[in-house]
């Protein structure tokens, strides 16, 4: 087979990409490992897909790039989110934006984005299934690519877009990394971002499933004594920790994570000062004030936190409200106001939405997407080196650069 272009890995990248490269006259072939594209496209924003962040100020747009924004300036400069919000509702998916300027389809699946995407490349370009092996290089350019089957397709525009090593059910399994290394290019360790966190504390696994809105958060670093993030929103308590949307962007501020570096406090009453909140116990505690002290705090927190706070708070649950003290009633409001978890950890790579890591941007023009290392060469999407907050800013990322890359190797 032969091709203008061949781009590796049918994900959002990588659809814009072979996308953008076909619609303007290139003979495109896309190359997808799996049966269906866009499977890990399938599973983001629990499912409803959060495609971008309605943030149209360039400079905002990069401070909430957590690696390498700078990279990305050309990237976003051609296609900024207003851009991906005209293509989907240009091609009939209608979109809504939601708290945080996050953008989702109005229908909240998923499958609306991938089915658009993938009629869109569709339109413009060949199909064929199979997994990259190598690249053939010659002189220092490229040639084609060999698949796993022994096959060889012809060509000397490459697109690598096969994203990073999470979610490897998807098939993110770092095929891209492999193929660049052996192009010559610098790879950064691929870790963890945007990933659920490990905590210490056994309570967390008593609370598994509740979801808190509108909580604040602070990390601190406790190697430096100094806070290293904040934040405001949702999280939710698993099995073996915290995630949710905060939890998930604070990761990405916690570099060389070591057991019990890092903690996060949690404000469970953000909207209420320690005066507020302390003249809010006291007043449901005037309500209840012959009840036990672990049947008082309904009103105040879900079901399922009572036990916890009552047994931290070291308050003997079966006390009388009216036996409680000043002193007693201090201890609960520091906790509500500072519900300290310590990190052990991030959850597992394959349980990130993103990693941080991959092939090095000192070795590619950030005005083409194209390798400095080898012609006719290109990288599009999660498998360079940059990341960003959860909030659609890692899917737009992937759309401005496989759109550059797809119209730049024409």
């Amino acid at each position: 087979m032969r091709a203008d272009v061949v781009v590796i890995g049918a994900g959002p990248a990588g659809m814009m990409a072979a996308g953008a490269a076909g619609e303007n006259g290139a003979d495109v072939i896309l190359l997808e490992r799996n049966e269906k594209p866009g499977r890990k496209l399938m599973i983001t924003g629990k499912g409803r897909c959060n495609l971008t962040n309605n943030c149209n100020d360039l400079q905002n747009l990069i401070s909430n790039i957590t690696k390498n924004g700078r990279f990305l300036y050309r990237a976003f400069s051609d296609f900024m989110p207003a851009d991906t919000v005209e293509f989907f509702e240009s091609r009939g998916v209608p979109l809504k934006v939601e708290r945080g300027n996050r953008v989702f389809p109005v229908s909240d699946k998923a499958s609306d984005i991938v089915d658009c995407l993938f009629a869109y490349t569709r339109r413009y370009t060949r199909i064929h299934n199979g997994r990259a092996s190598d690249l053939i290089i010659e002189n220092g350019c490229v040639k084609g690519v060999r698949c796993e089957s022994g096959e060889v397709i012809e060509s000397e525009k490459i697109i690598i877009a096969t994203g990073g090593v999470s979610y490897p059910k998807t098939g993110s399994t770092g095929d891209g990394y492999i193929l660049a290394a052996k192009a010559g290019h610098s790879i950064s360790e691929a870790v963890p971002s945007l990933v659920p966190l490990i905590i210490h504390e056994g309570f967390c696994s008593e609370l598994t499933g509740l979801s808190l809105r509108n909580i604040s958060i602070k990390v601190r670093d406790n190697a430096k004594d100094k806070i290293v993030y904040t934040d405001f929103g949702e999280m939710l308590f698993t099995h073996f920790g915290l995630s949710g949307p905060v939890i998930l962007s604070a990761s990405a501020h916690m570099r060389d994570m070591e057991k019990g570096r890092y903690s996060v406090i949690i404000d469970l009453k953000p909207a209420l000062t320690t005066e507020q909140l302390d003249a809010r116990v006291l007043r449901d505690f005037s309500e209840n004030t012959n009840k036990n002290f672990i049947n008082s705090l309904n009103a105040l927190l879900p079901k399922k936190l009572v036990p916890v706070i009552v047994k931290l708070s070291g308050i003997n649950p079966g006390t009388k409200v009216n036996q409680i003290t000043r002193e007693n009633r201090a201890v609960l409001v520091e906790l509500l106001k500072n519900l300290s978890c310590t990190v052990n950890g991030f959850a597992p790579i394959d349980e990130a939405i993103v990693t941080s890591g991959g092939v090095s941007v000192k070795e590619i023009n950030p005005s083409t997407m194209e390798s400095k290392i080898v012609s006719g060469l290109y990288f599009a999407g999660e498998v360079i080196d940059v990341d960003a907050y959860t909030g659609g800013f890692n899917l737009q990322i992937a759309f401005s650069t496989g759109r550059l890359a797809g119209l730049n190797c024409i």
